[in-house]
């Protein structure tokens, strides 16, 4: 038989734990980032959904920092070094993106949106990996 504290204290545990708080913000700043991928696709044509990758990467940059910062990560100080490194993390998803945007597209034929849709997720994996040991690292608090 369940202990019911214990299941509710684990259930409690992953609702609250760093990894669940990223995909709650990585899924609300992912669907920011897609819509405004496929409106960029409306705006500009499916030719150049490198350049709406790059836009919609722009539209929702600054709307992730503040979420990872502030509900993922939550740390203080250090805001400019922060946004440095997680601007960093960040293009080198855009340039993951840019590449197996052009692996599904051009190479194996898929149509943009339903690609990105993928590459998305895949993206937000290494993503997590990246932010978490580069772009919000703090050194552990020493105890006196």
């Amino acid at each position: 038989m369940l202990d019911r504290p214990t299941v509710m204290g684990r259930v409690w545990g992953l609702l609250t734990s760093q990894q669940f708080a990223f995909l709650v913000v990585g899924g609300i700043n992912t669907l920011v980032g897609f819509l405004a991928f496929v409106a960029w696709i409306k705006i500009l044509g499916e030719h150049f959904y490198s350049l709406a990758v790059v836009l919609a990467y722009c539209v929702s940059i600054v709307v992730a920092f503040g979420l990872h910062r502030t509900f993922v990560f939550k740390v203080r100080g250090q805001v400019l070094g922060d946004f440095v490194r997680f601007v960093g993390v960040n293009s080198t998803g855009l340039v993951l993106n840019i590449a197996l945007m052009f692996a599904f597209v051009t190479l194996i034929g898929l149509p943009p949106i339903p690609s990105q849709f993928v590459v998305l997720g895949l993206v937000a994996i290494a993503s997590f990996f990246g932010h978490r040991h580069i772009s919000f690292r703090r050194s552990p608090v020493r105890m006196p």
